[in-house]
């Protein structure tokens, strides 16, 4: 019987390691062994050099999903694709509960419908400058324009808000609480 396993991959080869497991999997005699693997991606909306675009994202960088019967070929066929480090458990792989399966498989399902906006600034929220005139300013968040990657920012100079428009996503990080 087949189970869920996760796998950790290289950061930033995990599409590589995803299509060298599924398509080496015939000639390697694994077709009745490996049933499924997943990449779960999503799709972000970000702002690169005034231009907006909708880039594929992977949720959990550096590991896969797969589903399989573990034997001990098929466990030395995962191990030894290029690229792989490991299953989560080590030698005694952990199996995921179909529970687990189900609501991950659901969240990817949910993530591929929609476009994420890569950062997620609102209106009020205190952020800091971290370029610029005003680096090392915080203030609070007043305009958003997802669409051209900027904000407009209200920080206060010898005692008098003053706006600062036109600030790009990268200029600003967020502040929290423990900052």
């Amino acid at each position: 019987m087949s189970q869920w396993y996760v796998v950790q991959a290289l950061s930033g080869h995990e599409a590589k390691v995803r299509k060298k497991l599924w398509e080496n999997r015939l000639t390697a005699g694994m077709a009745d062994l490996i049933e499924e693997v997943v990449l779960p991606t999503q799709n972000v909306s970000e702002v690169k050099a005034g231009q907006r675009k909708v880039v594929e994202k992977k949720i959990w960088p550096g590991y896969l999903l797969i589903r399989m019967q573990l034997t001990d070929e098929s466990w030395h066929y995962v191990k030894g694709t290029g690229g792989v480090i490991d299953f989560l458990g080590g030698a005694k792989p952990t199996t995921l509960t179909q529970a687990e399966v189900d609501e991950i498989l659901q969240d990817i399902a949910d993530k591929k419908e929609g476009v994420v906006q890569k950062h997620d600034f609102e209106p009020g929220m205190k952020v800091k400058i971290n370029e610029g005139v005003f680096v090392n300013f915080i203030g609070s968040v007043v305009e958003v324009h997802n669409d051209r990657g900027r904000l407009s920012v209200m920080v206060s100079i010898f005692g008098r808000d003053t706006r600062v428009d036109d600030l790009e996503f990268w200029q600003v990080e967020k502040v929290t609480d423990e900052s």
